[in-house]
């Protein structure tokens, strides 16, 4: 009976393993030899880094450790290719990621289907327990993240070419519909639970399972759109100091913040980068690519606030995940459709800082230093985008970036304090 579980248990796992590393190097269809080694910030990352990167992680935590008879590909991957691990070995400094020409795209392809043959084999005939099923789901959830940076990476990669390259080229980007009315849904003061203590598979952020009291809050039935944020950048919203926190009117003083990040005016009209090239701004799909000092500064302009995340978490707890996701091979996010209580297409700012849960214990060992390291200085983001895969994505997962960050398909959705109709 125990050998049967551990069979299917692999035999799943297999099946998964397989089709995640297709959707992979389906993203990376479209590139060309030489987009693979760009890196325009050290915020992002090259192409070519991830795909090498998520194979790093199931040679280093799961082959090495535990397939007997597997061989490294190279004595060098471990030091090329750990992103943030200190217990693994020094990092290579992730600024200098697209200086790597060697090894090539092609001996990272190699590199991928090397490892990809030798975790086949070990799921047939490795040895199984816990431990290991623990490793493997972790890994699949990585693959997925990096898929999701693949997406955002390349967009801003592709961003800094004055001839505004597209990475898909048959979209025809019309126009779609009109915007839901904006309601607001209330709740009242309640004690509650937020988190999970679900660990077929949770990230060790989002547990445990605590309780937490709401106070009453109402919060909008749909995110905030292009032509509202308009209207904020019209009436002056990126000149008033006032509707700022100190630290982000300094930032837009700085880099001279007057819209959104890809976002330009043309002949009085705005466009923006997409990953389909420079096209006119929807006005009916939600707002994408704001910092949370944007997304504090119109929410105070539109009298309002950001949600907190027990608030997000709470409002969302029996909801679907109904948007647009990296399934959809649009990434980008769709004008609004009506349906209420949704989330996707953009990942959704809150006013939560990202810090551990009441009762929080990291993993012991290596990935202890998955999530619990960037605890300082960020701020969490709740309900996933048109780059994230939808199977990856719950109301109880925590998103995190700095306040300053922009590159991510993020935007925001509007609460306010007591019951609103």
């Amino acid at each position: 009976m125990v050998q049967a579980k551990a069979n299917a248990a692999k035999a799943d796992f297999t099946e998964r393993f397989k089709s995640l590393r297709q959707q992979t190097m389906k993203l990376t269809e479209p590139l060309y030899t030489e987009d693979f080694m760009i890196q325009a910030h050290p915020d992002v990352s090259p192409a070519k880094w991830h795909l090498a990167h998520t194979t790093w992680f199931f040679e280093q935590f799961i082959l090495k450790p535990y397939a007997d008879d597997y061989e490294e590909f190279s004595k060098f991957s471990n030091g090329l290719y750990n992103s943030y691990y200190e217990t693994q070995g020094k990092p290579f400094p992730k600024q200098y990621r697209g200086l790597i020409s060697r090894p090539t795209t092609e001996d990272t392809m190699e590199y991928r289907r090397h490892v990809e043959a030798a975790m086949e084999r070990f799921l047939q005939e490795g040895p199984w327990n816990e431990e290991i099923a623990e490793l493997m789901e972790t890994g699949l959830q990585h693959e997925q993240q990096h898929q999701e940076l693949l997406v955002t990476d390349t967009k801003f990669n592709f961003s800094m070419n004055p001839l505004n390259p597209a990475y898909l080229e048959n979209d025809s980007f019309a126009e779609q519909g009109g915007t839901p009315k904006l309601e607001w849904h209330a709740y009242e003061d309640e004690l509650t639970t937020i988190g999970t203590d679900n660990l077929h598979f949770s990230f060790d952020n989002e547990r445990p399972k605590h309780k937490f009291y709401l106070h009453a809050f109402s919060i909008a039935s749909r995110p905030v759109t292009n032509e509202e944020y308009i209207r904020f950048i019209e009436d002056g919203g990126y000149e008033d100091p006032e509707l700022w926190l100190s630290e982000g009117w300094g930032i837009v003083q700085e880099h001279d913040w007057k819209a959104p990040l890809y976002w330009q005016k043309q002949g009085g009209i705005w466009f923006y980068f997409t990953m389909n090239g420079l096209k006119e701004v929807r006005l009916h799909e939600p707002i994408a690519h704001i910092s949370y000092y944007e997304a504090d500064a119109y929410a105070r302009w539109a009298g309002a606030r950001l949600p907190t995340e027990q608030e997000w978490e709470y409002a969302f707890r029996s909801s679907e995940a109904d948007g647009t996701f990296l399934e959809s091979e649009s990434y980008h996010p769709q004008p609004l459709q009506s349906t209420p209580g949704a989330y996707g297409d953009v990942w959704e700012w809150t006013r939560s800082p990202y810090s551990p849960y009441p009762g929080n214990r990291p993993p012991e060992g290596a990935l202890g230093e998955y999530n619990a390291k960037f605890m300082s200085n960020q701020m969490v983001l709740r309900g996933g985008s048109c780059a994230t895969p939808q199977s990856h994505i719950r109301s109880t997962y925590r998103n995190f970036f700095p306040p300053e960050k922009r590159w991510q398909f993020s935007g925001l959705r509007l609460a306010k304090d007591g019951v609103h109709k």
